[in-house]
């Protein structure tokens, strides 16, 4: 009977934890954070040690490779750019932006039954060429898009171990600031800007325009209020540096011209930027920027997000790599190829 009585004890007690942690999870506001692997790629043994090659250094640019436990925690990684050992990876990596006009040098030798041809890709369609002929080719993609098979994100929001009290932003003594290099009088990012700049003063900085302090861009732009985060093309899930490093870790609000606001609340919270589309024009933007500089609580609101999250921008490109090795570990003995990559992409 006494062994009864505890045994019910206990199971209530437990319950009642439970319920707790349930409670306090659901006080917490949600952010669908990113995660670096699909559910389709499943789970299976693996061998202990992957190898990954990484078949061209991204933008022919040679950089360091470092270990993966050492960096990420993610152990049993080979990472090499020894082409000789192509017969033994179990993963290629394979940079579109350096396949481009290169397709003759594609591995020649045949690929073994158990490797993977991964397709890495940050670049928005608009600036991806030669897509339709890589239908069959690849087995995995690897990009910023939330449907890859390998999802990396330029950045993204993760919880704070503990919720901060207060916010405390950079001083600000200036109002708009944007930082741009490769200008094109026909993209809309700058159409946009002239527009603005009609009714609010901005300071552009980059290749044309001023030079960054100490050529730091988190450190020029935290004296500014407002950053500009236009991205170059607008495409769903292409969110980029511009706002994770540009603005949210520099302590600015973003102003986003990309995709959706929907798209963007997908992962940042609704009250943490402003979109270009919230205003039926330019001018009425302009207004609102300039009535935000004069209500600093308003203004405040705009930084609520830092009590709770903290911003991880991806690490190019090691991250990526170990990532990889890591889908691999935990990748399920299926070795179909990507028959539709040009129409998935675009």
């Amino acid at each position: 009977m006494r062994r009864r009585l505890c045994q019910r004890l206990s199971v209530a007690l437990s319950v009642a934890i439970l319920l707790s942690f349930y409670k306090s999870v659901q006080d917490i506001p949600q952010i669908i954070l990113p995660h670096p692997l699909q559910k389709r790629i499943g789970v299976s043994k693996t061998p202990p040690t992957v190898t990954v090659l990484i078949w061209w250094y991204p933008f022919g640019k040679k950089t360091n490779i470092r270990d993966c436990n050492t960096l990420f925690k993610i152990s049993g990684c080979r990472l090499t750019t020894n082409r000789q050992l192509y017969p033994v990876s179990q993963a290629v990596i394979i940079h579109h932006r350096d396949l481009t006009g290169n397709g003759s040098q594609l591995p020649a030798e045949r690929r073994p039954s158990f490797q993977r041809w991964v397709w890495m890709n940050f670049e928005s369609p608009t600036h991806s060429s030669g897509l339709e002929k890589l239908n069959g080719v690849f087995n995995w993609t690897m990009s910023y898009k939330r449907d890859s098979d390998i999802f990396i994100p330029y950045g993204y929001l993760y919880p704070k171990k503990r919720v901060g009290r207060r916010v405390v932003l950079p001083a600000k003594s200036k109002l708009v600031a944007w930082v741009i290099s490769n200008w094109n009088e026909e993209h809309d990012r700058v159409k946009y800007y002239h527009q603005l700049s009609q009714y609010v003063h901005i300071d552009v900085y980059g290749k044309y325009h001023n030079d960054l302090q100490n050529n730091n861009v988190v450190q020029t732009v935290s004296r500014y209020k407002f950053y500009l985060a236009f991205e170059n093309s607008q495409h769903v899930d292409y969110i980029t540096e511009k706002l994770w490093r540009n603005a949210l870790m520099s302590g600015s609000v973003p102003i986003v011209l990309g995709p959706s606001r929907a798209n963007y609340e997908q992962y940042i919270p609704p009250d943490s930027f402003i979109h270009v589309n919230d205003f039926s024009n330019p001018k009425k933007l302009a207004e609102y920027l300039l009535f935000l500089d004069k209500n600093e609580s308003r203004y405040q609101k705009y930084f609520d997000w830092k009590r709770l999250y903290s911003v991880h921008l991806a690490m190019f490109w090691e991250e990526l790599y170990c990532k990889v090795c890591q889908a691999v570990k935990s990748a399920k003995a299926n070795y179909n190829t990507i028959s539709n990559l040009a129409s998935w992409f675009q």
